[in-house]
Parts: structure tokens; C-alpha cells; sequence
């Protein structure tokens, strides 16, 4: 079922307004964009879509293919309230637009995603920007692509309870599949920077879902800001790898959560500068220490994780692999040499599941 034809179904007319946004997977640059770093994230095929049409009251009325079970869902305009389910997304945008002022009409609306949910590829931030995209048409909304990144990341921050960065919204907005998105999260400044030739990516989804809301992930942003204020900086950005001794100074486990961060920020312009010179061998060792630094100074992989990148490391095939997105489950990429990203892929899924006795799911190349 697509969008369009859920929405066909559901609400027995056709829908006015079609928009799409892409998932992303992150080469490099973890944890970072909350702390005013860099990111390095890129799109990947899969996408979520809506179809929608206004109403002539205050009623939202939504539909999505992956919750069909619960049928037509509905609340009024000006009444959201957040329950902890997949329709918080939605509330949290017509929320966030009514608090600036945009006195809405109500809508239908029919969802339709292929970017997996829990996987680490940003289905949230896939989903706020498609919908951002399909009512800033059907109102007539003056957001550009850079604003409709920062109000879905305040959808995740003020409604849904997800203290996130803005990366993921600013891949989804801005992203696109031929080149690595390469952003100062301080300054929003982008600019695409191309993969080089002779490599492919790989990205797998280990099967063991995650979640942004609450929990650890919070935990790491509240650590890093108490790290900032032992230091006496706003952000960790402010300082860099000259200043290694004052953060191992640092008590645990503020030391750790602050060296990631600074180092991270560092293997991005690394990696990006690999990338510019083609030295796919140097982009290998930088994931390989990006992961190293997620497992052990971030605390946020978990053993399947590490397990999928292992295999990945171990085939000969692969230049190097990490853990991809917020962590606790979710995804990996590794670099593949051109040519063989499929059979990488299939590989490592297989013996993945042998191991683990989970089913992975070959998210890039599509289709392996």
C-alpha cells in the first residue's frame, strides 16, 4: 500500500499534496551535532512518504502503513499531547508550527515509510521532514529547507522528549545519495563533498532496535553539558585535541564522553580530507577508530553491534566499519571496495544471523 493509496482508502478522495524525504546513514561524526560539531551524514534509498489533504475544520485524521492495525487515528489542532506512540511525530509538528504562530487547518494525511523504525537511519527525522515538506505546501508556509530542519528537530526536543542534535533533520532536508553531507552544526554551513571512487557503502541494521526518547541517550547529552561546565566552555566544540590533558583531568565518566566528542570532531575533517584526496584506506582506519571511540569512551554500542562490525572487519573485502547513529542497537556502514558491496553485505548478514541468532536486514546496497 502506498501513501497515496492508504489515503485513497481511508479517506475515500485523492490527496492534493505528495512530498518524500530520505533516511541518512552517518559516515562519521557521532554525537557530535549537539555539541556544536561536525557531521558528515549521507542519504540512503529508503523513504518515508505522505499524501495529504485539508479539511475544513480543526481535525488531523492520519493513516500510516507500518501502525494499519490501529486504522484512522485523529486529534484536534491546538490539543496535542504526547502518549509515547508513533503519533507524537505528528503532533509534535502541527504543535510546533501552531507556537510559531500558524493558525492551521486541519488535515488528512496517509504515511507510507521504508526508512525502518529503530534502526539508527533516522525514520523520526525522515518522517517530521516529509510532513514539514507536504504542509508547508498545502498552507503555504515560508520555511526554507535549513528552517524545516530546525523545526523538526524542536518536534524531537520540546514535544517528543528527545534531546537530539540537528543533523539527522538537516540530512533528511538537504541529503541526497551521490554525496556525503558535510555540516558545522554551529554555523548550518553544508556543502556536498563526493565519495571517492573504488569505494561503496554497506549498511547493515543488526535487528536490535533503539530509541532517542529518554534513557541513555539523554544521559550522554547531560554528560557532556556537565563536562562543558567542569571546563568552563558552552560547547565541546570550544575545545580541541590540544586541550586532550584537561579532559582526561576530568572525572569519570566526563573524561571519557568529552574525548570522544573532541576526537570525533576531529575524524570528520580527517575523513572529509581523505575524501577530497581519495585515500579510501585513511577513511578505513578513521571509521575503524570512530567506532573504537563509541564502544569505549561513549559507552554507546552494544555487543551486536560490535559483533556486525567485527565480521565486517574480518572480510577482506571491507576497508574499515563502526556503528552508525545514536547507538544502543540500530545499524553499521563500512566501506566496501566498488564492485563488491553486495556480496559483502550478504556475507556479513549471514554470518551475523549464525552468530547472533538475529535476522540483520541490508538496509545500502538495496536490494543485496
Amino acid at each position: 500500500m502506498s501513501a497515496d493509496s492508504g489515503f485513497e482508502a481511508a479517506f475515500g478522495r485523492v490527496p492534493t499534496v505528495r512530498t518524500d524525504a530520505p533516511g541518512r546513514v552517518n559516515l562519521i561524526g557521532e554525537h557530535t551535532d549537539y555539541n556544536g560539531g561536525f557531521v558528515l551524514p549521507i542519504a540512503i534509498p529508503q523513504r518515508c512518504r505522505v499524501a495529504v489533504a485539508a479539511r475544513e475544520d480543526g481535525t488531523v485524521r492520519a493513516i500510516s502503513r507500518e501502525r494499519g492495525e490501529q486504522g484512522v487515528v485523529e486529534y484536534e489542532l491546538g490539543r496535542e499531547a504526547p502518549d509515547r506512540e508513533w503519533l507524537d511525530y505528528l503532533q509534535g509538528v502541527t504543535a510546533i508550527l501552531g507556537a510559531d504562530g500558524h493558525a492551521l487547518r486541519g488535515f488528512e494525511i496517509g504515511i507510507e515509510s521504508d526508512v525502518p523504525l529503530g534502526s539508527g537511519v533516522s525514520s523520526s527525522a525522515a518522517f517530521e521532514v516529509s510532513v514539514l515538506r507536504a504542509l508547508r505546501e498545502l498552507f503555504g508556509l515560508r520555511y526554507d529547507d535549513v528552517a524545516l530542519a530546525r523545526l523538526g528537530q524542536r518536534v524531537e526536543n520540546e514535544f517528543v522528549g528527545a534531546r537530539v542534535g540537528i543533523m539527522d533533520q538537516l540530512a533528511a532536508s538537504l541529503a541526497d545519495e551521490r554525496a556525503a553531507l558535510f555540516v558545522d552544526t554551529r554555523t548550518l554551513a553544508a556543502e556536498r563533498v563526493a565519495m571517492p571512487d573504488g569505494v561503496e557503502l554497506v549498511v547493515i541494521n543488526s535487528g536490535v532496535s533503539h530509541s532517542n526518547v529518554g534513557g541513555e541517550y539523554n544521559t550522554r547529552r547531560a554528560e557532556c553539558e556537565a563536562a562543558c561546565a567542569a571546563l568552563g566552555i558552552r560547547e565541546l566544540r570550544d575545545i580541541g585535541m590540544a586541550d586532550l590533558s584537561r579532559i582526561d583531568a576530568l572525572p569519570e565518566p566526563l573524561n571519557r564522553r568529552a574525548r570522544h566528542v573532541v576526537t570525533e570532531n576531529a575524524r570528520v575533517l580527517a575523513t572529509v580530507d581523505a575524501m577530497r584526496a581519495g585515500n579510501v584506506e585513511q577513511m578505513g582506519r578513521l571509521f575503524s577508530e570512530s567506532h573504537a571511540s563509541m564502544r569505549d569512551d561513549y559507552a554507546v554500542s552494544v555487543d551486536e553491534i560490535d559483533l556486525l562490525v567485527s565480521l565486517a572487519e574480518a572480510n577482506p573485502d571491507v576497508i574499515g566499519a563502526r556503528l552508525t547513529g545514536g547507538g544502543f542497537g540500530g545499524s553499521i556502514v563500512a566501506l566496501a571496495k566498488a564492485g563488491v558491496a553486495g556480496d559483502v553485505a550478504r556475507w556479513v548478514g549471514g554470518e551475523y544471523a549464525r552468530r547472533s541468532g538475529r535476522t540483520p536486514t541490508v538496509l545500502v546496497p538495496s536490494g543485496a
